[in-house]
């Protein structure tokens, strides 16, 4: 599976570029010009389990890093501020993780 499966390649490439610049990304805006606050929650979920490198059921600090090389592979990697940023919108229980229902819930508020 992969992110086109459930999001159209115009509306990726759009969100990315929409984040070209350093400190420019907003993990809600992104979702919503990529597609995915569109979407149902069991396509969250596979985006949720893409992102997931490890399959441990969370997306930690260092897969933040390459988020945006996930959905395109030239894309630049989160700063450390942008994965603050991430962190602090999206950990609810602040175990410096992203869980599936975290994101969930931050995607689709």
């Amino acid at each position: 599976m992969s992110f086109s499966s459930v999001l159209s390649a115009d509306a990726i490439d759009s969100a990315i570029k929409d984040c070209q610049a350093p400190d420019s990304f907003c993990p809600k805006k992104f979702f919503q010009v990529c597609g995915l606050t569109k979407k149902s929650p069991q396509d969250v979920k596979k985006i949720f389990g893409l992102l997931d490198n490890d399959g441990d059921g969370f997306i930690e600090e260092n897969e933040l890093k390459a988020f945006l090389q996930k959905f395109s592979p030239g894309a630049r990697i989160l700063t450390d501020k942008e994965i603050k940023a991430f962190l602090n919108a999206a950990d609810d229980d602040n175990d410096g993780r992203v869980g599936a229902d975290e994101f969930q819930a931050m995607v689709l508020s």
